[in-house]
């Protein structure tokens, strides 16, 4: 048994081991409990005094975030501003040039507009002008198109003839006084032998010897002719006028084998068929006398001391022989002449561009007849007699006749 003493009332009573041990239990059960709720207590307030640190802290640490957030969001708000100032003073400054290129754009269109509408004003006038001009070119050309026509139905074959000759004769009679003044140029009325030329022409030096001769024969013929001649089927007969008149020359001014560009080409040299003929266009008429004229000045040297030989009966024993060499190297140099001639003659005919073209060839030519002029000076009774004993005989007996 134990003796336990009341703390309130002071009294001592006796308990058992199992009742001490209950005592004990509720004791310590009891100050468990206080010790528990005082502890609980502590920690309550330990609880809230740490919440409302953690409050006091998590407040403090907001409302610093918070401000500094704020700060922030006020710079944000301060860049945002500016930035928007300076976006618009972008966008004013890219709108005013934007409006500033597209005014002069405008202004250019409407110049642009403009030129093209005085352009198309000056091209309408231009083309319109061109147009009535072109109209009346070609209204001309009709009208002389069908009026030739119309003269070539009416006309014979050899009114045609007639026509062309005409032509010729008026071509010639216009430089007669001034190019031709001691030339012989009428028509052929000889037809003794049968036929005829249509004309002659002759011109001789102040000696009365004869420079050249031609023989010509005009030919043409109507479109509604049925059977169309060739220039080919009037040779033979044109060679055999020439040779009863004893003219050097043959020439053939042709309008027949309108189409053929061998003809066209000017003055086209037939000699290969007879000899020194020509086939001519009315408009290289005369051209052909003024080349063969040319020509034959330049050689008149060496006729006149041939004609001075015959007059005087000297033997001429080799002397055929000199003058053919001589005629064979003039003729040469004539013949490559005349071929530059007609080429510069077809480049005429062609286009006026090709002038300075044709301007060589003369050049040439005139070169060639150079050429064969100082072949034609250099000719002299010495030379010609020269390894002759018969002619330079001769020659001593007129030195001595006339230093008597």
């Amino acid at each position: 048994m134990n003796e336990i003493i009341c703390p309130n009332c002071k009294k001592t009573f006796k308990v058992d081991e199992a009742g001490f041990a209950d005592i004990l239990k509720q004791v310590r059960d009891h100050k468990f409990e206080e010790e528990l709720k005082t502890r609980l207590t502590l920690a309550e307030k330990d609880k809230d005094s740490a919440v409302k640190l953690a409050e006091a802290t998590i407040k403090n640490s907001l409302q610093e975030q918070l401000a500094k957030k704020e700060a922030e969001l006020t710079q944000l708000k301060a860049k945002i501003d500016n930035a928007e100032i300076a976006k618009k003073l972008a966008v004013n400054e890219a709108l005013q040039k934007i409006e500033k290129e597209r005014d002069t754009l405008a202004n250019d269109i409407k110049n642009k507009e403009l030129e093209k509408q005085n352009l198309e004003i000056s091209l309408k006038q231009k083309f319109s002008a061109e147009l009535q001009n072109k109209e009346a070119i070609i209204k001309y050309k009709d009208e002389e198109i069908a009026r030739v026509k119309d003269m070539k139905q009416k006309l014979s074959t050899k009114m045609l003839g007639e026509t062309l000759e005409q032509h010729c004769e008026i071509e010639f009679n216009k430089l007669r006084a001034t190019a031709f003044q001691n030339a012989y140029f009428e028509k052929d009325n000889d037809s003794s032998s049968g036929s005829k030329g249509d004309f002659i022409y002759r011109e001789k030096d102040s000696s009365g010897n004869e420079i050249i001769s031609i023989m010509f024969e005009m030919k043409n013929e109507s479109d509604q002719t049925a059977t169309k001649k060739k220039n080919e089927d009037f040779l033979k007969e044109l060679d055999k006028d020439r040779n009863e008149k004893k003219c050097e020359y043959a020439v053939l001014v042709s309008l027949l084998e309108a189409e053929s560009e061998f003809y066209n080409t000017g003055i086209v040299d037939v000699s290969h068929k007879y000899s020194k003929m020509y086939v001519v266009r009315p408009q290289f008429f005369i051209p052909i006398i003024t080349l063969l004229r040319n020509a034959a000045m330049n050689s008149m040297q060496y006729k006149a001391e041939l004609a001075l030989v015959k007059s005087q009966n000297i033997d001429i024993t080799n002397f055929e022989e000199n003058i053919q060499t001589f005629k064979e190297g003039f003729a040469k140099n004539y013949d490559l002449a005349s071929r530059q001639f007609k080429a510069a003659i077809e480049e005429i005919d062609k286009t006026i561009i090709h002038l300075q073209k044709t301007k060589d060839n003369l050049l040439s030519s005139v070169n060639n007849l150079r050429l064969a002029n100082n072949k034609a000076e250099d000719l002299t009774i010495k030379k010609l007699t020269k390894g002759n004993p018969t002619m330079t005989a001769k020659f001593d007996e007129l030195n001595k006749k006339t230093e008597k």
